[in-house]
């Protein structure tokens, strides 16, 4: 998978603000710039609970995962942190660590997706391996 280019992105976007609307969403937006822009009009309102931080330590300390899959699922959590805004990671109380996103961090998300698509692409036969 690639990412989507400018094109692709608006067009995604138009597709979700369909699925929006057939919910019941008054006027999505279905651009990426309307998007974002209606993004920021609601930044002000966003804050994080005590809840919602007691979360984020819970899935960044503590997940609920098997001890094999702590190091892969460590490296997808940081990944994760790096592309929060770092506002929300402020909110969070979520530390960060900018020289090593870009030069350890993503790099190795991206292994690790690529990982999982492998072991979880269909086989021959249409199947996913057991």
């Amino acid at each position: 998978a690639r990412p989507l280019d400018a094109a692709g992105c608006d067009g995604y976007v138009a597709d979700m603000a369909r699925i929006a609307t057939a919910l019941g969403v008054p006027d999505p937006p279905v651009t990426r710039a309307e998007l974002a822009a209606r993004l920021a009009e609601y930044r002000g309102e966003l804050h994080a609970t005590p809840d919602a931080r007691a979360t984020a330590r819970f899935l960044l300390l503590n997940p609920p995962v098997p001890l094999v899959a702590r190091l892969p699922y460590g490296v997808l959590a940081a990944n994760a942190v790096s592309l929060l805004p770092v506002w929300a990671t402020r909110e969070l109380r979520v530390p960060r660590i900018p020289p090593a996103e870009g030069l350890c961090v993503r790099p190795l998300g991206t292994a690790v997706t690529a990982g999982i698509r492998w072991a979880l692409a269909p086989t021959r036969e249409g199947t996913v391996p057991a």
